[in-house]
């Protein structure tokens, strides 16, 4: 599904990623962890074409994008919720899902199926998307990228910030899509438990490299937690 294969990537004279490898398979859920500043968000920034790898590559379904633009890569069916979510605040919830739909119109089934998972988005499609809470705007975001039916979702720290009750509606959402079994997720993510617990593989970072990794039998709390703390 994606992989990518030793990417370099460096903002001037600053490398932040080196040789970094990573893959998703199709239905997977893959997770990322790592402290702040190891390359995390570098590497979804990456992968969705918003930075450039200088050595290299990035495959989908095995055609090489590496060089391909963002909107390309969405096109190709990269859905990507970055960290801050990014929504449009004076913009409603129906005019932000349009827009994620990338068409006029996004299909009545496209609509439906993003409003069974976030069903409290359905009673808000008129209020503007910068009255809704951290929470409710974290499901605008992830609702604006699968209303374009992506084969895969890039998700960046989802519950940071995010109030419990919302975090454990995220989680249910991202539980349905692995079982639909028809789109893969590389989340980034800092809080332990949640990737625990949806994770089929997974990957630390340190330092622009991975520095442990493993399926999620392998996930020890605290041998990956070792990583994190400062």
């Amino acid at each position: 599904m994606l992989a990518v294969e030793e990417i370099d990537v460096a903002y001037g004279e600053s490398r932040i990623l080196t040789r970094l490898s990573v893959s998703v398979g199709t239905g997977q859920v893959v997770c990322v962890m790592g402290r702040n500043g190891v390359g995390k968000t570098t590497l979804l920034k990456a992968i969705m074409g918003l930075v450039p790898a200088r050595h290299g590559a990035v495959a989908l379904d095995g055609r090489d994008i590496t060089r391909l633009t963002p909107y390309a890569r969405a096109r190709l069916g990269i859905g990507y919720v970055p960290q801050g979510r990014d929504i449009f605040p004076s913009l409603s919830v129906g005019e932000n899902l349009l827009l994620g739909a990338r068409t006029p119109r996004p299909s009545r089934e496209a609509l439906d199926y993003v409003l069974a998972l976030f069903p409290g988005l359905a009673r808000m499609l008129a209020k503007r998307g910068g009255d809704l809470s951290g929470g409710q705007q974290q499901q605008l975001a992830i609702g604006r990228a699968l209303i374009a039916n992506p084969k895969i979702l890039l998700l960046d720290e989802p519950t940071e910030g995010i109030q419990p009750s919302i975090v454990q509606e995220i989680a249910a959402v991202l539980q349905q899509i692995k079982q639909e079994l028809r789109r893969s997720i590389l989340l980034v993510e800092q809080y332990l438990e949640f990737a625990r617990s949806i994770c089929d593989h997974f990957y630390v970072m340190e330092k622009g490299v991975v520095a442990l990794e493993g399926d999620r039998a392998a996930f020890h709390l605290d041998e990956v937690s070792g990583f994190l703390s400062v």
